[in-house]
């Protein structure tokens, strides 16, 4: 006869079976069960469980009704099944999330590094959750996606990595930008080996990041077709200015491609990578870095442009501190409010009132404890 009291552990154990398992077939009725299983154990792992939208009233209450919003996950770095499946959970949080929203956003940008190292299993596994979104999926690359096989399997998954699209009104172009140099070939590296290269936040082999000129004439002939006055969104995995080149946070081709931008009367910048909440605005741009669901990335030691109101400091022990998704409401003029949903810190909101005014409106609240 079996025994039908179990340990903790022994539940743990068959809970992350299930979770997997369900993984294999997952689709939108399949996710809430999956998603209902990895918060029984976090719960039991005495985790707390990250908190979910409540902003739509936040920015509706201060009188900027949008005119049409988007959601953002980015960054999950996801490892397959076998080796980790911390990352795993934190995705289907950030899709818990968004799939809450009332109203649904049109659609959700997805801001780069689906995978940790571009392994197929990795961006197979991001592809099948990701189905589980409600909204449309935009998807933008990111280095982790493309190394290994230089974005061979994520073109197969996604499509192409630079495209533009119109959307009520506000024209939106999706840039690669994490093409390198060749530092790879002379010193005949392996595939993976030029992978976990990339992958590094500090190595001297590493080229700097860079559009390329092939990239940025098509950006040149796209926008081409744009009226001056219409409004630009453009997404990007590295932030489109120069941060910190030690770390590669870092364009290397940005003045080019701002050069380009420069004409059009409103214009915004989406960026992944940096894992932080991140504000920069550079003559007529508008910058918004987006919150990484896997871990956040603490800030430059130099380079940290001048608006951005930095994040606390993250709790190590905690697995969500730091992380999170968000929510870009696109309001009547163009311009973008950008909701920071923080898991387990309270939201923060960087209002386009704040970058187009250098500062001196609706600033963010400053954080009580040490910035990271």
């Amino acid at each position: 006869m079996g025994n039908k009291f179990q340990s903790i552990e022994t539940k743990h154990y068959a809970e992350r079976e299930a979770f997997f398992e369900g993984l294999k077939k997952l689709d939108r009725r399949a996710f809430m069960r999956v998603a209902g299983i990895s918060a029984g154990i976090v719960a039991g792992m005495g985790k707390l469980t990250p908190n979910s939208f409540q902003l739509v009233n936040v920015a509706e209450a201060q009188g900027e009704k949008p005119k049409f919003s988007f959601a953002y996950i980015s960054d999950t770095h996801l490892y397959e099944n076998k080796l980790n499946d911390r990352f795993v959970r934190a995705i289907l949080k950030a899709v818990d999330d968004v799939n809450a929203l009332d109203p649904q956003p049109d659609f959700v940008l997805f801001g780069g590094d689906l995978a940790q190292l571009g392994q197929a299993g990795e961006l197979k596994l991001g592809a099948q959750i990701l189905k589980s979104v409600k909204a449309p999926i935009k998807m933008m690359v990111g280095e982790h996606d493309w190394f290994l096989d230089m974005g061979e399997l994520w073109r197969d998954l996604f499509g192409a990595p630079n495209y533009s699209f119109d959307h009520k009104g506000v024209h939106f172009v999706v840039l690669n930008s994490i093409h390198e140099k060749d530092f790879w070939t002379e010193r005949k590296l392996s595939p993976m080996e030029r992978m976990k290269i990339v992958a590094g936040l500090d190595n001297g082999i590493q080229s700097r990041f860079e559009v390329g000129a092939e990239q940025r004439q098509w950006l040149q002939n796209d926008l081409a077709k744009v009226a001056k006055n219409t409004p630009l969104i453009v997404c990007s995995h590295s932030p489109l200015y120069k941060y910190y080149k030690p770390w590669n946070f870092w364009t290397d081709d940005a003045d080019e491609v701002q050069a380009l931008l420069k004409p059009y009367e409103k214009v915004t910048v989406i960026h992944g990578h940096t894992h932080q909440l991140l504000s920069n605005r550079i003559g007529n741009i508008s910058f918004h870095g987006m919150l990484s669901t896997a871990w956040p990335w603490p800030y430059a030691p130099e380079g940290l442009p001048t608006l951005t109101v930095p994040m606390n400091r993250a709790d190590p022990f905690s697995q969500f501190d730091g992380c999170g998704d968000g929510r870009m409401d696109v309001l009547e003029s163009g311009l973008v409010d950008k909701l920071y949903n923080l898991w387990q810190r309270d939201p923060i909101t960087v209002r386009a009132s704040y970058l187009g005014s250098n500062g001196k409106q609706s600033a963010p609240p400053k954080p009580k404890l040490p910035t990271y």
